[in-house]
């Protein structure tokens, strides 16, 4: 139950304001005053009371609690999650904990949030960091909701930056072929590393806990089931991202660099290593190699794009697409969720669809003409039947002779000609014809 009534306030019109009385869900007295009028004290009133009913009050006071403290209870919640999956995650934390961190979570407005993201953009802050961030909140105010804290999510449908149209810097086999080249001339062997990421498309965590027994040379698969990190200098194992495990297909030109680093390997034993046999880490491997390499091609090429390990990717993606490889057997390659995700992706590489598309509907749009002309052929063939008939006729001096016979049997056959291409018609058509 819930009532209104006024009390004495130098502040308010007349003298007095307005207060609404009523019990929590925990039937505890408690009361919300400062409204200056009578109706909009009842209009909190109703509101209060649909949501007790419905079973989404929250109490007033329990917005209180900052953001960094419902952050601290998000946080322990996601301890399931892949330590890589944490570990990025603590960037965006920063940034928003830097602006939100005492910020009480019953304070916060969308109008607030779409501040903050303006205030990101004008200090350049990269899209992806922003929909980081921004997820973040989110995330945490949607704990606030579930915990009662707050009625609504004031971070839910924003709207941030767009993304530009991000280049995928491929590069060509010839390409591929000069870093792997440059690769070994400062790592000898280690070329194989970059031809691998480049035609098999494998993610680096997945190439460094590659195992010999996940090598099948004579079907030239490799199998994909787990994945090492790097977070903050361990080494962390696990399934591969998306938890997707799957059966990838090499070209057979790597045959014997694969079987040269399995030979004499046991079946659990890492197929990429660092000299010491020890895990293959990207942070040694991209400073010390990759990028030394990558600059040896770049000053010999100046339109070599400035490709990193993660996006030889893309290289694979391209060079899989441009051999004519369909959008399922990509992503089932590369391991995306979805074939949607896929096309998100590498859309911008199926230029010849478009081609067959258009050629396609050309074809379509061309069909009406195509039956027009049957039905100027079904005239004339007519015409024709009539004309042999009517010279049949015309000569009665050759009635019982050859050329009769010859002009009604063509006469007969065009006849039957005209039928069969009356029905081939399509039954608008056949009116007109």
């Amino acid at each position: 139950m819930s009532s209104v009534r006024a009390y004495p306030a130098k502040s308010g019109p007349g003298g007095r304001l307005w207060e609404v009385l009523y019990r929590t869900p925990e039937n505890r007295a408690t009361r919300k005053r400062g409204f200056k009028t009578r109706r909009d004290a009842e209009a909190w009133r109703v509101s209060l009371e649909s949501s007790i009913q419905t079973g989404t009050y929250v109490a007033p006071s329990a917005g209180r609690v900052t953001v960094r403290q419902v952050g601290e209870q998000w946080k322990s919640a996601r301890a399931h999650l892949k330590p890589s999956t944490i570990a990025n995650g603590e960037t965006a934390w920063k940034r928003v904990v830097a602006r939100w961190g005492d910020t009480e979570v019953g304070k916060i407005r969308t109008a607030h949030v779409r501040s903050w993201i303006a205030e990101m953009v004008a200090a350049g802050v990269g899209v992806e960091s922003i929909e980081n961030a921004y997820s973040c909140l989110r995330q945490v105010l949607a704990t606030a909701v579930e915990d009662r804290r707050i009625a609504v999510n004031p971070a839910e449908k924003v709207k941030l930056p767009r993304r530009g149209n991000t280049h995928l810097d491929c590069l060509t086999h010839e390409r591929v072929a000069a870093l792997a080249a440059a690769v070994d001339e400062r790592s000898p062997g280690y070329g194989t590393v970059v031809r691998f990421l480049a035609y098999t498309g494998l993610r680096w965590n997945e190439l460094a806990a590659l195992r010999v027994k996940c090598v099948d040379l004579a079907g030239r698969r490799v199998q994909v089931l787990e994945g090492v990190t790097e977070v903050r200098g361990d080494l962390v194992w696990g399934t591969p991202k998306t938890y997707e495990r799957r059966t990838v297909p090499f070209p057979a030109f790597l045959d014997a660099e694969l079987a040269a680093l399995v030979r004499g390997k046991g079946p659990n034993a890492m197929v990429f290593t660092d000299s010491a046999g020890g895990v293959l880490r990207v942070s040694n491997f991209r400073p010390r190699v990759f990028i030394p390499a990558r600059g040896v091609c770049m000053a010999a090429d100046e339109h070599f794009p400035k490709v990193t390990l993660r996006k030889l990717r893309n290289t694979a993606a391209s060079l899989a697409i441009a051999s004519g490889a369909t959008v399922k057997a990509v992503q089932a390659m590369l391991g995306h969720k979805n074939a949607a995700m896929t096309l998100d992706t590498y859309a911008s590489l199926f230029p010849s669809d478009l081609d067959d598309v258009a050629a396609r509907l050309h074809q379509a749009a061309a069909v009406p003409d195509l039956w027009q002309e049957v039905a100027s052929l079904i005239d004339r063939l007519t015409a024709a039947a009539d004309t042999a008939r009517g010279l049949a006729t015309s000569h009665p001096e050759a009635s019982a002779g050859p050329l009769s016979a010859a002009l009604e049997d063509t006469a007969e056959h065009v006849a039957m000609a005209v039928e069969s291409l009356r029905a081939a018609l399509p039954e608008s058509r056949t009116d007109a014809a």
